[in-house]
């Protein structure tokens, strides 16, 4: 893909910086962009899958859940209030929009099953799996070539500038502040 200056869709100083095409590499502050960023959390939650499907004691499946509810519940907020109004800003593909938003939704109503039971309820592992399914769904969806990432790199988006600011909200959630999940349908960011 050929570099591109990209034009600020999130209400920020209006700077432009270099989206550096398929890399995902920012070049203007060394971090990641937006879609690098977001490809990274799907890298790090299908190792946890996999880790899951190897364990074999109820400590561990239980660690590994919660480790698998944490990153996907953050990762669904940073996308929820950041990326996909911007993406449906910079893009107006409602329907990719739409599906992302109600995949979200699936996910979140499994993800609080999972978290309210544990290893002792015998649909604990096929919750998990079920869960694991439909993020491999979302995860293909998003990042095939006619999907919402490509569809970014093809727009006006600034993805070197969200992505800082999903790496900035990621790391106010990680450190347990409370989650906004589901404000990103209409929330505004400042625009």
């Amino acid at each position: 893909m050929a570099q591109a200056k990209r034009k600020s869709s999130n209400g920020g100083n209006g700077s432009k910086t270099r989206n550096t095409g398929e890399t995902g590499r920012s070049r203007t502050a060394g971090r990641e962009d937006a879609i690098a960023l977001l490809k990274a959390d799907h890298r790090e939650v299908e190792g946890y899958f996999e880790e899951f499907e190897k364990a074999r004691s109820a400590d561990r499946k239980q660690d590994l859940a919660q480790r698998i509810c944490g990153a996907l519940t953050v990762h669904a907020t940073i996308e929820e209030e950041i990326y996909y109004p911007a993406f449906l800003e910079a893009t107006d593909e409602e329907d990719l929009h739409h599906e992302a938003v109600v995949e979200h939704e699936g996910a979140k109503r499994l993800i609080a099953e999972i978290e309210a039971s544990g290893p002792d309820d015998d649909y604990f592992d096929a919750k998990v799996t079920v869960l694991s399914e439909m993020i491999k769904h979302h995860v293909k969806e998003e990042e095939q070539p006619d999907g919402l990432f490509a569809k970014s790199r093809q727009s006006e988006m600034d993805l070197d500038a969200l992505g800082e600011q999903l790496a900035s909200r990621k790391a106010e959630l990680m450190q347990g502040k409370p989650a906004k999940a589901g404000t990103g349908r209409g929330a505004s960011l400042g625009r």
